[in-house]
């Protein structure tokens, strides 16, 4: 019977002797050390403190996923259920990385090992935080924008001038998006800091809001050196900046933690560098461990990709990582899920179709500056075409009616980013 203070996960492992063995070895690396009892390993540290496999369920052979020092021609592959005494790893969530997915993966009698999902007992759970803001939060700070909620990465994403940059700014503030955010790889450069950065962004959104009453909302990317992190933070938000951007994977979970214990803005978390330990069927985490991971950390938004992007992703496995995102996770707030990468008019009728939910944040790049009348065009061609989506409306017919009105926005964002152009 299961403690309900333990922490269970479920893996997927290759190996060439019998999964059960297989799995017990790695739970015991990953409590009391040792698969076979050594001095010192008492009756009374095994039952307090190894973890316990629960469940085996045997897949087959196949060829194996991950190199290691023999090279057997095929494997036996097996979901396993292992149970990990919370009282090893206490609320941190350092620690609970470190146990859950830590030295597992360089143990050699394993041809895959994937963390496929985490069962947080509720006493972890409570002891964090999580989001300060949430999708409620993100949108009082947005004037109360309903319906999926609009944004954009500056483009080009490095390189522009101080006065290129407020160029960028005032035209998508005036066009009233929701949020504009900072590309991952624009941190602090020379030829733009970010304490440039934030008093120009801030300064054209407060002239803008004057002129269209629409408050956008900022990402600053304060990725950086973690000494500095407090001191960037600060920063933005003296300015009068509305979020802060963190590179979750890059920074770490403890770091998100940390900021979130003094932040007075949603964090705006980016995955850059998670494929990296999620891309690999035989290895790594997958995004729904993940998610709930940074959300307990205190992420108000989190990265998703995007249905029919340029990531590797397929549909599918965008539309469960979305809806990993939206299901309660004790009493924490929901963040908001982060539609990016290639995204376009032609994205919100299929995402709305697989989730069936406008509790999101797409953004679109290209699909809002490559407009062909503009960004506020595109932004504008972006709304059209999610209002189309939920009223069950086909694209073309939606732009086509738009266009007799007289907002050709739509027709040209069609022409412009449909099939085949």
């Amino acid at each position: 019977m299961r403690d309900h203070r333990s922490i269970l996960c479920t893996y997927y492992l290759e190996s060439v002797i019998d999964p059960e063995k297989a799995a017990m070895i790695m739970a015991g690396e990953q409590s009391s050390g040792t698969f076979i009892p050594v001095p010192g390993e008492s009756p009374r540290i095994r039952e307090r403190h190894a973890a316990r496999v629960l469940d085996v369920q045997a897949l087959g052979s196949r060829p194996p996923s991950l190199p290691s020092r023999a090279t057997p021609e095929r494997v036996n592959a097996a979901t396993v259920t292992v149970e990990f005494p919370m009282e090893n790893v206490g609320v941190d969530l350092a620690t609970l990385q470190t146990t859950v997915a830590g030295n597992l993966f360089e143990l050699g009698e394993l041809y895959a090992c994937r963390l496929q999902d985490i069962d947080l007992p509720s006493d972890f759970i409570a002891a964090h935080p999580g989001p300060a803001f949430g999708i409620p939060g993100t949108r009082r700070l947005m004037g109360g924008v309903e319906g999926v909620m609009i944004g954009t990465i500056v483009k080009p994403n490095v390189g522009l001038s101080e006065e290129e940059f407020r160029l960028v700014v005032r035209e998508l503030a005036m066009a009233s998006i929701d949020l504009i955010k900072d590309d991952e790889l624009m941190t602090d450069p020379a030829y733009l800091p970010l304490e440039r950065r934030v008093a120009v962004a801030t300064e054209e959104i407060r002239a803008a809001e004057q002129i269209t009453g629409h408050p956008t909302m900022y990402a600053f990317n304060i990725t950086g050196d973690l000494a500095g992190l407090r001191h960037r933070h600060d920063l933005v938000v003296e300015a009068g900046g509305r979020c802060v951007m963190l590179n979750v994977p890059v920074m770490g979970l403890p770091a998100l933690a940390w900021l979130r214990s003094f932040a007075e803005v949603p964090l705006h978390g980016h995955r850059a560098g998670l494929a990296a330990s999620m891309r690999a069927p035989g290895l790594g985490i997958d995004y729904r461990v993940w998610q709930k991971l940074a959300r307990l950390a205190g992420a108000d938004h989190l990265h998703v990709s995007g249905l029919g992007s340029k990531f590797y992703e397929p549909d599918d496995q965008v539309s469960t990582n979305i809806r990993s995102l939206l299901t309660p996770l004790g009493n924490t707030l929901t963040p908001v899920p982060t539609l990016s990468s290639g995204q376009n008019v032609t994205t919100p009728g299929p995402t709305f179709a697989h989730v069936g939910s406008t509790d999101l944040l797409m953004l679109a790049g290209g699909g809002i500056a490559a407009h062909p009348d503009g960004p506020g065009a595109g932004v504008r061609s972006l709304r059209d075409a999610w209002t189309a989506a939920v009223a069950g409306v086909p694209l073309q017919e939606a732009a086509t009616d738009h266009a007799r009105r007289g907002d050709e926005a739509l027709l040209h964002a069609v022409h412009s980013f449909g099939e085949g152009a």
